[in-house]
């Protein structure tokens, strides 16, 4: 068998917005900078008269509400940039009932219902621009985009496509029926939630964990140590073979084997590092973890908890054998490598106005802060994560994380996920990281 690894050329539309807004990967972000001011600033206090409350992005209301006529259920919602936006509002329906933060919270959202008064708002940590940016750059393709403020956790962006307009059945007439049906027969679906939901193999961009494990081990002083991997490596009691699509990939360094995708180098490496090792460092950056709430439950990323022999682990170490992430994950992953080391928390709402003039901020459910790798660990790799993306992918998908440094310090990781078609899966997603640079600039 022959690993086949994606070319790793870089576009020129992210190297050009790499160039632009990053130098160098790390740092924290200033409150007030772009990486910092989604959903900031004072309290919106948008709903002040009777109907549903809003879900608020960038300042502005993204939800509404209009009398239905109905005394059961007097308001019907209304949606602004519905397709958009419906990875993170989710939908309200009076016949086909709510998800996503409707559904979190419905008791802010709907409270002026049962008082008869205002009901509260949700404001939200997303960015227009950046959501736009990936939004607009994965057009008609399957895929997902996260944007992760590094230090504080704010999703800055969370897109799947396709996606679909919740306002086109939140009433409870033959027309709103008829949009639910067609909806949920639409493939592939569009209420999945690909961001959060979707689960697939990392491939090449799971190498960072794999490295990450090593340099924990004391395998390696640093990125720049010489790797023993030949170019072609044999998989133990298979007749199997993973071979690195670039001469380059030979005894590698890891920083080299990260850009070129040297499936060899972590195939060899993850045997090297052992299998209880690999599992404890994704576990640390939160693989196996299935609590993890931004408060939208997130899929569990999975690494794999059973005996493995030499050639599944070697598999596992190229991103393949078992192991499956969500976007949301690899964005996590590289917003901990780009903070010292330290877990992140992906967070989506800033804060929760209600309808009593109260404000809170939401901490994010199942948090697990803490030190997910040494600060030297996070440190060396950082050096690599913002000098190129790293990317991976199968037959079934292409993937690509990176981060990037903004001129007010703040540092945003970047996750693409884009369902392979026509061969071009790579290039979309190169295209589409691109773009959210460019934004976030």
């Amino acid at each position: 068998m022959h690993t086949k690894i994606e070319k790793p050329v870089l576009a020129a539309g992210l190297a050009v917005a790499l160039a632009v807004s990053a130098t160098a990967c790390g740092g924290h972000g200033q409150g007030g900078g772009p990486a910092g001011k989604s959903g900031a600033g004072p309290a919106s206090r948008l709903s002040s008269s009777r109907g549903l409350g809003n879900i608020v992005v960038g300042g502005r209301a993204v939800t509404g509400s209009e009398p239905s006529g109905i005394a059961k259920v007097p308001y019907r919602r209304t949606y602004t940039d519905g397709a958009l936006y419906a990875p993170v509002t989710g939908y309200r329906s009076m016949a086909f009932y709510r998800t996503g933060l409707e559904a979190v919270y419905d008791d802010v959202l709907s409270a002026g219902l049962k008082s008869g008064g205002p009901s509260g708002d949700v404001v939200t940590t997303i960015r227009p621009g950046v959501q736009k940016a990936a939004f607009d750059a994965l057009g008609d393709r399957e895929g997902a985009a996260v944007a992760l403020d590094t230090r504080t956790g704010k999703l800055l962006a969370l897109v799947s496509t396709p996606s679909y307009d919740p306002g086109t059945f939140s009433g409870n007439t033959l027309r709103d029926e008829t949009a639910w049906k067609t909806l949920i027969r639409q493939k592939p679906d569009p209420l999945l939630n690909r961001a959060l939901r979707l689960t697939a193999a990392p491939g090449a961009t799971f190498h960072v964990v794999v490295a990450a494990a090593a340099l924990e081990r004391g395998l390696y002083t640093g990125v720049d140590d010489a790797t023993k991997s030949p170019l072609t490596f044999a998989l133990p009691g298979t007749a199997d073979t993973v071979t690195g699509d670039d001469p380059r990939c030979e005894n590698a360094t890891i920083r080299t084997a990260l850009r070129y995708s040297c499936a060899n180098v972590f195939a060899r490496m993850s045997l090297d590092v052992g299998r209880s090792a690999l599992r404890s460092t994704a576990e640390k950056l939160g693989f196996n973890d299935e609590k993890l709430l931004t408060p939208l439950r997130a899929n569990e990323s999975a690494y794999p908890t059973q005996a493995l022999s030499g050639a599944q682990l070697a598999r596992t170490g190229d991103g393949g054998g078992g192991v499956a992430a969500t976007p949301v994950e690899m964005a996590r992953i590289t917003a901990s490598l780009a903070d010292g080391g330290r877990l992140v928390t992906p967070r989506l709402v800033d804060r929760v106005e209600k309808a009593d003039g109260r404000t809170e901020r939401p901490g994010a459910s199942g948090d697990r802060s803490g030190q997910a790798v040494s600060r030297r660990t996070a440190q060396a790799l950082r050096s690599v994560l913002t000098a190129t993306a790293v990317r991976g992918g199968d037959d079934a998908g292409s993937w690509l994380t990176t981060c990037v440094r903004q001129a007010d310090g703040g540092t945003v990781s970047i996750a693409v996920y884009v369902r392979r078609s026509g061969g071009d899966g790579a290039q979309r997603a190169e295209q589409v990281a691109g773009r959210i640079a460019g934004a976030l600039s």
